[in-house]
């Protein structure tokens, strides 16, 4: 039995891989730190505190920098920890049912000492269900305020490293800390993983490297991965070092969830033009075939704790502050926006609109007021100082210009004050806007909604009817990702000053009823979309994307960060030299099908004509009297026939089959002799349109067919006027008896009928037909076309029309889901194996008079 945390993956590589179809024994894994993981052998005890205990109850595995702690430290040197039921980590355990088992694993926001972290780790553990990750300081530095907020916070808000003169540029050593620190992580949820019905939620960038750590130890490992930043566009992100890197990692989750469809889009077209990777839509669901493996994608953004919000409402000193805020700003409009001081949250420009419109509307002097609160930067740096001095500046200067002795249009509040503070500002304030230039999410607007919504006691404290209709008025950035979710909020180009005061000045416009039907409407969405929602939501999809986990067999390749997992099809596995020439040597009558194109040359070869090993190796088996040999090829025949001219005794199939010919002495067939050829004055103008209009594509013409290439053109655009062009020709041609098909970055008219399967039907057939029916059948191809050979075979061979069933070989190049039985590697192995078995060949007479055996044969190969 091979344990579930195979830590050799060159083992797996290279045997028959590991049969995921029934299910492993759970290995009990319980954790903390050194010194008190418990051996299965001999413990295998429910214990209440230990996360490896062995039990029915489903298990969630929540992954973050950051645990929902809160820590602090008394002057006799003893911790103290408490929950952080603000934290959305913490919140959203509210999405799954009570008997589930939800485990955190993360970092500290303070420095333990290494001779407190095993009591500090087993209380965590004990009283939290926190298993601490500890970074050392240095590490710490470097992976979080180094790379994380200098590379990727950065740039995944649009911020290219433009002034080399700001150590803006990209710094390896930070990466590899990056690295380090991601590996950490990886070792303290293994330490929690106990079954394989465990699920593992990673979130956010600073561990986008964690799938891939995860994924080399537990190919079955459900894991969700969920990005709460934007995502940028191709442009922006590709202009990252370790690009590659960080997407073949978030690849190796099950389901890669995002707050908006622009950041799945963005992070699609990365894997498209970067990989090479194609996506496609199935019943509602997005999904990347990435090495037979379906990883699917989640869009919806996270919500708020409505519950825990109207709780804090209802907080006397709740309801006293808001009595005290509305008292302070009676008679006064009280807009408000509540911000941390980064230099993405636009506050700036926010003050410069309330500048322009108090400006140019006289009579709102005196009568609007912007409350500011500044949440704590979480980074340091110039350019935090930066955005601190020019909003401080701003302000004072509109204070300045507007105000008085009792007025002041902007008040700055940039010191940390209380949660409940922060709630009684947003049920006291006629309008919350939030300006940011780039965000991922922010919940701002829906606290606010939420909070606006009211209670009994606030309306007491008013003396406002308790059953009055609550208002609310919202400006938001279309910038943020809250920002399609809220269809009744003004939405404005933050760096557009007009725009923004514009929506200022239609926010002190609007009548109360209009007020009212914004916010119910606001509200029946904040509160059906709230954070328990959105957690359900997503462990939902991640246990449907994990569903076939059993049914594949996976096989590990790559090192490093370049790992992945492929996925296949049980019966689908590696061909075996040694056994191919063993049956090879046995057989009696052997038929022989080749693909070429990626098959004998490799895709990206330039020079695509035979090479002379290659005419040799073919001649060598056409020699053989009981080898019947076929390329089968979509090719044009007057290039095949000159490229294999040497080649006197070998079969082609060419243009998928629509042209035969047996050897070099014979005519060429057609089962077609009569085609209209007419289509081809329809079709070749609309393909000389998207050709004139693609730059980058080409029009192939062959004797029947026609064949636009868009390998050379924008991988984007190629494909979208691909897609273009199917439809184009199919309605065109839709009374022609052709068929157009998408290929390989192709798109093919051909006449209907003609495909490989059919022209190996026909070639088998008539072998039959003359008293050669082969025993021993080997076909080899890469691509879709040649799918259609395989079906063809194992369809024939499972049939009544051989006397015997033959042994056959349909094999693919490359480790792709394909309906034949084995793979190769690449066009380099199947070259190498033509070459052993040919070898056979020519020695196949000295074998039989015993002069040699066939030991003696393979070392001569060899």
């Amino acid at each position: 039995m091979v344990s579930k945390s195979y830590s050799n993956l060159l083992e797996m590589s290279c045997g028959d891989g590991v049969d995921f179809r029934q299910p492993f024994k759970s290995l009990p894994r319980v954790v903390t730190s050194p010194g008190i993981i418990s051996d299965p052998d001999w413990d295998t005890r429910s214990d209440g505190d230990s996360v490896g205990s062995a039990s029915s109850v489903e298990r969630k595995i929540i992954v973050a920098n950051f645990l929902p702690l809160n820590c602090t430290k008394d002057e006799a040197g003893q911790w103290s920890f408490s929950r952080d039921d603000d934290a959305l980590l913490m919140q959203l355990k509210d999405g799954f049912s009570n008997e589930t088992d939800v485990i955190y694993v993360g970092s500290l926001k303070v420095q333990v000492d290494p001779s407190e972290q095993d009591q500090v780790a087993q209380k965590l553990l004990r009283d939290y269900r926190c298993i601490p990750t500890f970074l050392p300081p240095d590490l710490q530095q470097q992976f979080y305020h180094g790379f994380c907020k200098q590379q990727l916070w950065p740039l995944f808000h649009y911020m290219l490293p433009i002034c080399l003169d700001k150590g803006e540029l990209f710094d390896r050593s930070l990466f590899q800390a990056y690295v380090r620190a991601n590996k950490l992580f990886a070792d303290k949820v293994m330490e929690a993983i106990n079954t394989d019905d465990d699920h593992v939620w990673v979130h956010d960038y600073h561990l986008m490297l964690l799938p891939t750590f995860l994924r080399k130890r537990l190919h079955r490992i459900k894991l969700g991965f969920f990005l709460h930043s934007p995502f940028p566009s191709s442009e922006i992100y590709r202009s990252l070092p370790v690009r590659d890197e960080i997407l073949k990692s978030l690849l190796n989750a099950d389901l890669i969830g995002f707050q908006t469809f622009d950041y799945a889009r963005h992070f699609l077209s990365c894997c498209s033009r970067l990989l090479g990777l194609h996506y496609e839509s199935k019943r509602g669901y997005i999904g990347i075939d990435y090495f037979g493996r379906t990883v699917s994608l989640k869009i919806l953004s996270v919500g708020v704790h409505v519950g825990r919000l109207e709780s804090i409402l209802k907080l006397p000193a709740t309801v006293k502050k808001v009595q005290e805020i509305e008292q302070s700003y009676k008679g006064k409009m009280l807009m408000l926006g509540v911000d941390d001081m980064d230099i993405f949250k636009g506050i700036s420009l926010k003050l410069l609109g309330l500048e322009l419109l108090l400006d140019r509307n006289p009579k709102l002097r005196g009568k609007v007021v912007l409350v500011q609160i500044v949440n704590p930067a979480r980074s340091t740096g110039k350019d935090v100082e930066e955005a601190i001095t020019e909003s401080v500046s701003v302000a004072e200067r509109i204070n300045l210009k507007y105000g008085s002795v009792d007025y002041k249009p902007v008040v700055l509040i940039d010191h940390r004050i209380p949660f409940y503070e922060k709630i009684a500002f947003y049920a006291a304030s006629d309008c919350c806007i939030v300006n940011a230039v780039r965000d991922g999410m922010n919940l701002v607007p829906y606290e606010y909604t939420v909070c606006r919504q009211g209670n009994e006691e606030i309306d007491n404290a008013r003396g406002s009817d308790t059953n009055c209709h609550h208002t609310s008025t919202l400006i938001v950035s279309e910038f943020v990702g809250c920002s399609p979710s809220l269809s009744g909020a003004f939405r404005v180009n933050p760096w557009s000053v007009d725009d923004v005061a514009d929506a200022l000045h239609h926010a002190t416009d609007l009548t109360e009823s209009e007020k009212r039907l914004r916010h119910e409407k606001h509200y029946r969405y904040v509160r059906s979309h709230s954070v328990a929602y959105w957690a359900h939501s997503f462990a939902q999809d991640l246990g449907r994307a994990c569903k076939d986990h059993y049914s594949r067999r996976c096989w590990a390749i790559g090192f490093g960060l370049n790992f992945r997992v492929i996925a296949l099809s049980p019966g689908f596995r590696k061909l075996s030299l040694e056994h191919f020439a063993s049956s090879y040597n046995k057989a009696t009558r052997r038929a022989i099908f080749l693909d070429y194109d990626g098959t004998l040359v490799p895709q990206s070869s330039i020079n695509k004509a035979p090479s002379d090993e290659l005419i040799t190796i073919l001649n060598s088996l056409c020699d053989d009297p009981k080898n019947d040999v076929f390329i089968v090829s979509g090719r044009a025949r007057s290039l095949l026939d000159e490229w294999f001219a040497p080649c006197q005794k070998l079969g082609i199939a060419a243009e998928h089959g629509y042209f035969v010919r047996w050897n070099k002495a014979t005519e060429w067939e057609s089962s077609y002799p009569n085609h209209d050829f007419e289509w081809k004055h329809i079709a070749e103008p609309v393909m000389q349109v998207y050709t004139e209009t693609t730059d980058g594509s080409s029009i192939e013409p062959k004797e029947s067919a026609l064949v636009w290439h868009y390998l050379d053109a924008d991988h984007d655009f190629g494909s979208c006027q691909a897609k273009e062009l199917l439809g184009h020709l199919e309605r065109v041609l839709s009374n022609e008896p052709v068929v157009v098909k998408c290929g390989h970055y192709i798109v093919e008219v051909k006449p209907q009928g003609v495909s490989k399967g059919l022209v190996v039907d026909k070639v088998i057939h008539r072998l039959m037909n003359n008293g050669k029916t082969p025993d021993f059948v080997v076909c080899i191809g890469n691509d879709r076309s040649d799918e259609d050979m395989f079906k063809s075979i194992d369809s024939m061979t499972s049939s009544s029309a051989f006397p015997a069933v033959p042994e056959v070989f349909a094999c693919s190049v490359g480790q792709k889901p394909s309906k034949a039985k084995y793979y190769v590697d690449d066009a380099g192995e199947v070259v190498r194996l033509l070459k052993n078995v040919a070898g056979i060949s020519s020695h196949r007479e000295a074998v039989s008079h015993g002069r040699v055996t066939f030991r003696d044969v393979m070392d001569y190969v060899d």
